[in-house]
C-alpha cells in the first residue's frame, strides 16, 4: 500500500478537515526522508500553482524524490501564469453534447463550479468532470461555463482548499477520502495483508480472460503470499492509488477503459499487467507483423494492403496464392479474420474490411488441427494448450448469429512442448515486454509461425490451469509481488 502525504503551504489550511499525520508543509516535506523503501503517493495542495510557485516546486521536487504526486509537473505546465487554462475548442464534441444536455434547462450565461478529484456535486455533468479531471489533473479544478448559442468550457483555474466554503470544505473532504479511502485508516501493527492489487473484470463481459472460478483460485493464492484481492470496474478509475497492482482481467483494447487505466496505474506506480505498451503492441496486428518482421520471429508470409492501392489484390495473390487470410489490425477471438479462396470473394471482403480499417493484413494461409497457445510471463513458458479448430471450421472460434462455438482443447506440460515452438513462443514476446501473454503458434512438422501475441489470454479453470493446478495461480502472484517489489 502507498504511504500518503498531503503538503500545504500553511498548516491551518488543513485546519477544517480531519487530523491526519500525513499533512506536511513544503519545507517540512522535503526534510522528511523514507526509512523503509516504500511507495509514496503525495497530493499538492500548496497555494501558489504559478510557474516557480510554492506548488509547483512541490510537485517537481516529488516526482525528482520518485514520488507520485498530483497534480503532476505536467499538468501545471497546462495553465498559465495566472494558472488558467484556455480550452475553448479543445473539447471533444461528445463532451460538449453533454454539457448542453445537462444544462438544457439553465437560464443563466455565465456558470463556474468546481471539480474535486474528478466529481461535481452536478450529477448530470459527471461524464463532463471525469473527462476535465483526467486532461487536467488537479485536486480542486475550477470550471467557468459560458453560454453563447451554445454552452462551452471557457476557462479551468487550479482550485485552492484555503478558499473553499465551509460547505464546499466538506464536498472536498468527503471527495478526497473516497479518492483515497484507506488515508483515514490507522493501520494495524501486525497488518495481515502486505500488498493491495486491484483485479479489474466485467461481469457481463461474453468472453472474459478468467472464469469465476479461476479469479477465485487467484484470489485464494493471493491471500496465502499476504496479498489482498478487489474486484473493481472501469468506473473505479479514480481509486487506483490505492492499489499497490492492477491486474485486468477484461478483454483489452487500445481506445478502450481498459487502455487508459492501465495507463494511469502505471503512471500511480502500480505493478500493473497488462501494461499499457503490451495492450498497444499487441492489440494491433500490423504492428505485431513489422515487429516480427525486424526481430526474425517465424511467422506466415505476409503482404499490408492499404485502402487507396490499385494493385492490392495483385501483389496479395502473387506473393501469397489463394486462398489467403485477411486481418483487421484489432480484431479478437477471431472477430475480423476471414479466408478468401477466389478473387471474387477477396474483392467483397478487401471492401468490407476496408470500411474498418485503412490498413488491412493479409496472410498465407496454412492450415493445422490445433493451435498452440504458449502462457509466457516474464520471459518464461508457465502454461501450454493445445485449442482444436472448430468442428468444420477452420479457426478455433466459430461465431454464428445466435452463438460462438469453439473446438476442444488438450493441456501439455511446459517440457512436453516441442523446443522449437517455445523457443518462438518466447522470441515472440522479447520485444513487446515482460508482461503475461498468450502466444498463439502454429507448427507443422519442422516449422512455426507465430500468429500471434496476446497481452491478456485466457486463465480459465479446468483449461490452461489443468497441468499446473493451483501453482499456475502461484507464480502469477510471485510474480505481482516482484514487480510490486521493484517499484519501491
Amino acid at each position: 500500500m502507498a504511504k500518503l502525504i498531503i503538503v500545504v503551504d500553511k498548516t491551518q489550511d488543513w485546519a477544517p478537515f480531519f487530523q491526519f499525520d500525513g499533512v506536511m508543509t513544503l519545507p517540512d516535506y522535503l526534510k522528511w526522508s523514507v526509512k523503509n523503501k516504500q511507495r509514496i503517493r503525495v497530493i499538492n495542495l500548496c497555494r501558489q500553482a504559478q510557474y516557480l510557485g510554492s506548488g509547483y516546486y512541490c510537485s517537481l521536487l516529488a516526482e525528482a524524490r520518485g514520488h507520485n504526486v498530483i497534480p503532476s509537473v505536467r499538468a501545471f505546465n497546462k495553465f498559465n501564469r495566472q494558472e488558467i487554462a484556455d480550452i475553448s475548442g479543445d473539447i471533444p464534441s461528445a463532451i460538449l453534447q453533454q454539457l448542453n444536455k445537462a444544462l438544457a434547462n439553465e437560464n443563466a450565461n455565465q456558470l463556474s463550479f468546481n471539480i474535486y478529484f474528478g466529481e461535481t456535486e452536478f450529477k448530470a455533468l459527471k461524464k463532463v468532470a471525469t473527462y476535465l479531471f483526467d486532461a487536467f489533473t488537479v485536486p480542486i479544478l475550477t470550471v467557468e461555463l459560458q453560454k453563447k448559442q451554445h454552452w462551452q468550457v471557457k476557462t479551468l483555474k487550479i482550485g485552492s482548499v484555503h478558499k473553499l466554503s465551509e460547505s464546499e470544505q466538506n464536498r472536498f473532504a468527503t471527495t478526497l477520502e473516497k479518492y483515497s479511502h484507506k488515508i483515514w485508516r490507522v493501520e494495524p501493527v501486525n497488518r495481515k495483508f502486505k500488498y493491495d492489487v486491484a483485479v479489474l473484470v466485467d461481469p457481463n463481459e461474453q468472453f472474459p480472460p478468467c472464469t469465476p472460478k479461476s479469479l477465485e483460485l487467484f484470489a485464494k493464492a493471493a491471500k496465502k503470499a499476504a496479498m489482498d484481492i478487489e474486484h473493481i470496474g472501469a468506473k473505479d478509475i479514480h481509486r487506483l492509488a490505492e492499489f499497490d497492482g492492477l491486474f485486468i482481467r477484461e478483454t483489452t483494447a487500445v481506445n478502450h477503459h481498459t487502455f487508459y487505466m492501465a495507463q494511469k496505474a502505471e503512471r500511480e506506480g502500480l505493478a500493473v499487467i497488462d501494461d499499457p505498451n503490451s495492450i498497444l503492441r499487441c492489440g494491433n496486428k500490423v504492428y505485431l507483423h513489422t515487429l516480427f518482421e525486424q526481430h526474425k520471429v517465424p511467422m506466415p508470409d505476409g503482404v499490408m494492403l492499404f485502402k487507396h492501392d490499385e494493385d492490392n489484390l495483385a501483389r496479395a495473390v502473387d506473393a501469397l496464392g489463394l486462398p489467403l487470410v485477411l486481418k483487421i489490425p484489432d480484431g479478437s477471438f477471431s472477430r475480423g479474420v476471414v479466408k478468401v479462396k477466389t478473387l471474387t470473394d477477396f474483392k467483397t471482403q478487401l471492401t468490407e474490411l476496408f470500411n474498418q480499417s485503412s490498413i488491412i493484413l493479409a496472410q498465407r494461409y496454412t492450415f493445422t488441427q490445433y493451435d498452440w497457445r504458449i502462457g509466457v510471463l516474464n520471459g518464461q513458458a508457465i502454461f501450454a494448450c493445445k485449442y482444436f479448430m472448430a468442428r468444420n471450421h477452420w479457426q478455433i472460434y466459430m461465431h454464428g448469429k445466435t452463438k460462438t462455438q469453439s473446438g476442444g482443447f488438450t493441456t501439455c506440460a511446459v517440457n512436453e512442448v516441442p523446443a522449437h515452438v517455445l523457443q518462438a513462443a518466447i522470441k515472440a514476446c522479447a520485444p513487446i515486454g515482460d508482461s503475461l501473454y498468450g502466444v498463439d503458434v502454429k507448427q507443422d512438422g519442422d516449422k512455426v509461425y507465430v500468429i500471434e501475441v496476446n497481452d491478456n489470454p485466457n486463465i480459465d479453470d479446468g483449461v490452461e490451469d489443468l497441468h499446473l493446478g493451483n501453482k499456475l495461480y502461484d507464480i502469477i502472484v510471485e510474480d505481482f509481488i516482484r514487480r510490486i517489489e521493484l517499484k519501491r
